[in-house]
């Protein structure tokens, strides 16, 4: 993986510095889409929004989002057709984001964890590859499912 895209509200932009440095130490190309808090505030459904279809149309591997808590940025980055976004607040979580899900984002609250679990959560989330076999099939369903959506 060489091109990995972070993005932050107000909330996060603490622990995103703190990650996106993390990210730069592992010679990964980091693209920010936060918002700078001094002069431009876009709300998180911007800030996800802008990333996943930036993932989505391959300008990026994968995609890093946090907020306060994580939730409203994966519910923002899962409406982007073809990106699934798992909200991780502990390594395990990431991993199987990875491996069972083929998450290509993961979310991350600045309030729920501290700056060292958030290294560790990222670390098994970008060292995890989609395993296949039988969450394959899985996947496809989500896929199935996501382009049938409002059919009747």
């Amino acid at each position: 993986m060489t091109s990995i895209a972070i993005g932050a509200d107000d909330a996060a932009l603490e622990l995103k510095n703190l990650i996106k440095q993390y990210l730069q130490t592992l010679n990964l190309d980091v693209s920010d889409y936060s918002n700078d808090a001094q002069t431009d505030k876009p709300i998180y459904p911007d800030i996800a929004w802008t990333l996943a279809n930036a993932i989505k149309d391959g300008k990026h591997e994968r995609g890093i989002l946090i907020c306060g808590t994580g939730i409203g940025m994966a519910i923002v980055a899962n409406k982007v057709p073809g990106i699934r976004a798992a909200q991780c607040h502990d390594t395990y979580s990431a991993e199987r984001a990875r491996k069972s899900n083929n998450a290509q984002v993961m979310t991350l609250g600045a309030r729920v964890i501290g700056p060292e679990l958030a290294r560790s959560i990222v670390s098994s989330w970008l060292n995890s590859e989609f395993e296949g076999g039988g969450s394959s099939e899985k996947v496809d369903k989500i896929s199935y499912y996501e382009q049938h959506a409002g059919a009747k």
